[in-house]
């Protein structure tokens, strides 16, 4: 059985912002009371609509902003609420963002690009290994060595975020937060980039957070699967028991939009009424209520707990099995 690397009990995130020109000020709700286990060498998606919450956990959960409260345990080393990770313990997170085209500095050299991590963090390592250590990982990730010294203008998109992922492997981390990875890449270039990754982790031993809204993708790369809505985990489990058993209405709605290849498969569209709720004035009781077509008196009244229904966690109080 593969060890817990990661840990999170009871993350928060709020922000306070201002409603006007001379508005109040207001609290934005962005992530509420999230807990999860990460195993070494899995994969673990966290999907939902925009806003509700995944690249703040990205975020966090890369130390780039601390947890309200809460703390989360990463192999071992406690993070706590408003307390400065070490050094040591950043470099081993490590995060791909979504636009590959704004991830790079067009100013630098690739060369300067995969080398920056080794000579911030590793400063005894000299000048000859760095350039070792970087064109070994430019053939890893599948580009040639003749392009160390090029600029990025000069790369495909695809290429562009293999040498984002190339960068984030450079301190050879243990866990990688894959924020949108492939969203904004065509579909073509998108399977590439997913072998890739999955190719890396069996070499590399690799533990991914895998942030995205593609159903689709996540089937094919996740093992676990968080489903948030409005900065709350609605539904967790299994890649497998979510696709085929969704228990909360709002990860039935999401997977009911998922394209099919298969032209003769009938689907039930589950339409959602309304738009997503403001974090900054959440609704009482359960988040998903004004839009549920099960709500009833107790889901306005009430805020239902993550607890396990039969073989994954559902936050329902009338979990409804496919």
């Amino acid at each position: 059985m593969s060890e817990t690397l990661l840990q999170a009990e009871g993350i928060n995130r709020f922000y306070t912002v201002r409603t006007g020109l001379f508005g109040k000020s207001a609290t934005v709700r962005a992530l509420s009371t999230t807990s999860f286990n990460l195993q070494a060498g899995k994969t673990l998606a966290v999907v939902g609509e925009s806003g509700c919450g995944k690249s703040t956990l990205a975020r966090v959960i890369s130390m780039i902003e601390p947890p309200g409260q809460g703390s989360f345990t990463l192999d071992g080393t406690t993070i706590k609420a408003d307390e400065p990770a070490a050094s040591e313990i950043r470099s081993s997170v490590q995060l791909v963002f979504q636009d590959p085209y704004g991830s790079l500095n067009p100013r630098q050299k690739i060369s300067q690009i995969l080398c920056e991590p080794l000579l911030i963090n590793k400063p005894e390592i000299t000048a000859a290994q760095r350039e070792e250590q970087a064109r070994e990982m430019l053939q890893l990730v599948g580009l040639r060595t003749e392009h160390y010294d090029r600029y990025p203008h000069m790369f495909s998109g695809g290429q562009r975020q293999r040498i984002a992922i190339a960068r984030a492997l450079m301190l050879r981390p243990k866990l990688l937060v894959l924020d949108e990875p492939v969203s904004a890449l065509d579909l073509s270039i998108q399977s590439q980039i997913l072998n890739l990754l999955v190719e890396l982790q069996d070499k590399l031993n690799l533990t991914y957070l895998f942030i995205s809204h593609d159903l689709s993708v996540v089937k094919h790369m996740a093992d676990e699967i968080l489903v948030m809505y409005l900065g709350r985990v609605v539904e967790s489990g299994s890649t497998e028991e979510i696709f085929t058993n969704p228990q909360h209405p709002y990860t039935q709605a999401l997977l009911s939009a998922t394209p099919v290849a298969d032209p003769t498969l009938e689907k039930n569209r589950i339409q959602l009424e309304g738009e997503l709720p403001s974090p900054l004035s959440p609704p009482s009781g359960c988040a998903f209520n004004p839009r549920c077509w099960l709500a009833q008196d107790q889901c306005k009244k009430e805020s239902p707990e993550l607890e396990l229904q039969g073989t994954h966690s559902v936050s329902c109080h009338f979990p409804q099995r496919c």
